[in-house]
């Protein structure tokens, strides 16, 4: 199975009560605290490490950023590319990936940043494309307001294919190095893009030759209807949120088959469920961590991270007033929304709903494995076996102690029933990964 650590370049892990845990270590604005967490996952044999992120500190709960600040949900945002290349250096076969925006970058600027980073990390570079969520990431880049659901993914589709283009605009063999010859790059070899469509214009020749992956890999976690159709054709590791095994199973069977439909092999793209993994020697010490772990939570963490992702103050509304429709209309996450009007059972549901159902901002909005080694490797095997999925997104209680657990106890079970690699497979993450190395000829060849 594929094991994804899931990072944030902030105060806390994606649990906002994270940075309360007595165990979390602060440092979170030097690079010795994510250099840390770069070795420990490496000398567990862990595929990747990627981090999420958003464009804007968390201020649409009351209108105003100032309980997200008091209570530390997720109010540092550092960039995470940055930390991502400190975290390298300090590694050798980790996957590293991080987040760029298809709504407030520009292609030319993404192509380039990743197809440095990916040289910069000899081949274990990954890009987790999203849409972003709402209004204050807007109003950081000079917009007005955030763009519609749908069209924000019409606008990711063209990202997507300037980019690519740009990275494959480089035929694999194009550098020569000849010096005595003063042969540097083959210019037969190197094309302009010449792209113009409805979002973008951009001519290119590209400035930066091709990694020895090809190109960085591509993750996506698109939740709705119209975002699972993006990741069908675009990702090659899809994360996703999935709540029992049987749901698992239909989502991951379905997924596939939208995958197939959009002319791509199956196989050749993964599905990782997060997760948080809480392990222990024994059945009553796993439920000793999970105590402390679930004391660090405050009612404040749900209402100010639900109001960022879905672009509505949830605090202008009363705690069980149910939505109109309009209103449900409006929300920015449609996978969310969607999630939760059916495990509610309810067409209009209410703020109450939304934070129970959903679990945003507690353990209980992922999937919890709970327990000793051999009972969590279960689990976890039961849902591999299934299949519900290729392997899972590994999110953190506490930093980096969780991920210490999971490599202390919960990998050598793991491999001990052959479910985990002992050893990395190569050098790039798509080796790591099992995934075909692109070449730029052959995508040239089929546009």
């Amino acid at each position: 199975m594929t094991l994804v650590a899931f990072l944030q370049a902030q105060n806390c892990s994606n649990l906002p009560g994270s940075w309360r845990h007595p165990s979390t270590m602060l440092d979170f604005t030097t690079p010795e605290y994510y250099q840390r967490i770069a070795r420990t996952l490496e000398d567990g044999k862990i595929q990747l490490a990627f981090f999420d992120d958003r464009l804007a500190l968390p201020d649409l709960y009351t209108g105003h950023h100032a309980d997200a600040v008091a209570s530390g949900v997720r109010a540092v945002k550092m960039d995470p590319s940055t930390i991502l290349m400190a975290m390298g250096m300090a590694t050798q076969k980790l996957g590293l990936g991080t987040t760029y925006s298809t709504t407030y970058y520009e292609p030319y600027h993404v192509a380039r940043v990743f197809a440095t980073l990916d040289l910069m990390l000899k081949g274990r570079a990954a890009w987790n494309v999203v849409t972003s969520l709402n209004s204050a990431e807007a109003l950081n880049f000079g917009q007005a307001e955030h763009m519609e659901h749908d069209a924000r993914y019409d606008r990711a589709d063209e990202f997507m294919q300037v980019v690519l283009g740009h990275w494959n605009t480089w035929e694999d063999d194009a550098l020569i190095l000849d010096k005595a010859g003063n042969r540097f790059a083959d210019p037969a070899k190197v094309h302009r893009l010449d792209h113009a469509g409805r979002y973008f214009r951009s001519r290119g020749p590209f400035s930066v030759p091709r990694s020895p992956q090809g190109h960085p890999v591509l993750i996506q976690a698109g939740q709705s209807g119209r975002g699972q159709a993006f990741a069908a054709q675009w990702a090659e590791l899809v994360f996703v949120i999935t709540h029992d095994l049987e749901a698992g199973k239909q989502h991951y069977a379905a997924f596939k088959r939208a995958v197939a439909a959009a002319g791509r092999d199956p196989a050749q793209v993964q599905v990782a469920p997060a997760v948080y993994v809480i392990v222990a020697e024994s059945e009553d010490a796993a439920q000793a961590k999970r105590a402390v772990i679930e004391a660090t939570m405050r009612p404040v963490d749900a209402l100010v991270l639900i109001s960022e992702v879905l672009n509505y103050d949830f605090g202008a509304k009363g705690y069980d007033e149910p939505f109109t429709d309009e209103e449900l209309a409006g929300f920015s996450w449609h996978g969310f929304r969607e999630r939760v009007v059916k495990h509610s059972g309810k067409k209009n549901p209410t703020v109450r709903d939304f934070v129970e159902v959903s679990g945003r901002g507690t353990i209980a909005e992922h999937t919890v494995f709970c327990g000793t080694p051999q009972s969590v490797a279960d689990q976890m095997e039961a849902w591999f076996a299934a299949p519900a999925c290729d392997g899972f997104v590994l999110a953190a209680t506490h930093m980096p102690g969780a991920y210490e657990d999971v490599v202390r106890l919960l990998v050598p079970e793991l491999q001990r029933r052959g479910l985990f690699q002992t050893e990395y497979r190569g050098a790039t993450l798509r080796e790591n990964l099992g995934l075909p190395m692109p070449r730029a000829a052959d995508r040239r060849a089929a546009r």
